[in-house]
């Protein structure tokens, strides 16, 4: 069993991490987590000892399909912290998250091996986390500047090294990045059993049927939206160019009305859960 990583986390010096008017409170858009959320995951769990780690855990605390709004706050808690709390913070979360992952791994009949603690396994999870970032705010602000893309890449290595991902392992720029995605996408699987997984957590199997019944027709084209196109196609997913079209357009319209509001609605409930981290740590509270 790989150890958690116990070191203090290390960064970047900040004078060649951050462009001198780079603010990363500018980038936080908490819409985009509830856009793209689902689709993260199945990114994630694209990577079979992840999925098959998850969905054969004996935490259920942290199950989604038992608890899916505790696992909702747990995960944009965790986006917050790492990507706008401080180091304190960062290294209490990282001990409260240590915690609840010791106990996630493959049973030993699993087809697949997976460990919470393995760090080239993280790297994927935050690769997705970062892709997921960037390519909701493009969705719905439009593409970022050279060196705003590069300043907020930097940033983000906080999504890995807030849990076991050491620095040295997080591709060095977004070049580097990116042809690590494609190759790691092009390379992922998924059987009929993580795809019925996944097909759940699409169609909202996990809450109440009114919910589902609302909901989940526009959950499934947003989700399959969100996702990369080798992956729709693993999933069995049908996308046309006409869904396509709606879909630029209701990303369109939502980047619109984030316009008009100021920053404290735009990085809701992002900004919410970083301050309910922080109530809990002052109270004494778990925090996961």
């Amino acid at each position: 069993m790989t150890a958690p990583w116990p070191a203090p986390m290390s960064e970047p010096e900040p004078q060649r991490l951050y462009a001198p008017d780079f603010d990363v409170n500018d980038h936080i858009v908490g819409v985009t987590a509830f856009l793209g959320g689902t689709a993260n995951v199945i990114m994630q769990l694209g990577l079979r000892p992840v999925a098959y780690g998850v969905m054969e855990s004996d935490v259920k605390s942290g199950n989604v399909m038992e608890h899916p709004f505790k696992r909702l706050r747990t995960t944009l808690t965790y986006l917050a912290v790492a990507m706008l709390g401080t180091e304190e913070e960062r290294n209490a979360y990282r001990l409260a998250v240590n915690t609840s992952h010791r106990h996630i791994r493959t049973k030993p009949t699993s087809p697949v091996k997976y460990n919470a603690f393995d760090p080239k396994l993280q790297v994927w999870v935050a690769a997705c986390l970062y892709f997921g970032f960037v390519d909701l705010l493009e969705k719905v602000q439009g593409p970022m500047d050279e060196a705003t893309a590069d300043t907020f890449y930097a940033h983000s290595i906080r999504l890995g090294t807030t849990l076991q991902v050491r620095p040295e392992m997080w591709p060095p720029n977004r070049a580097a990045f990116w042809q690590f995605w494609e190759e790691n996408l092009d390379a992922l699987e998924i059987d009929d059993t993580t795809r019925a997984y996944f097909n759940d957590l699409i169609d909202l199997k996990m809450v109440a049927r009114p919910i589902q019944w609302v909901s989940a027709k526009f959950h499934r084209f947003v989700v399959t939206g969100c996702l990369p196109p080798q992956i729709r196609e693993k999933m069995h997913l049908t996308w046309t160019e006409g869904n396509q079209r709606w879909f630029d357009r209701t990303m369109k319209i939502i980047g619109f009305g984030l316009e008009l509001q100021p920053r404290v609605l735009r990085q809701f409930p992002m900004n919410y859960y970083l301050w309910d981290m922080r109530r809990r740590m002052r109270k004494g509270k778990p925090l996961v």
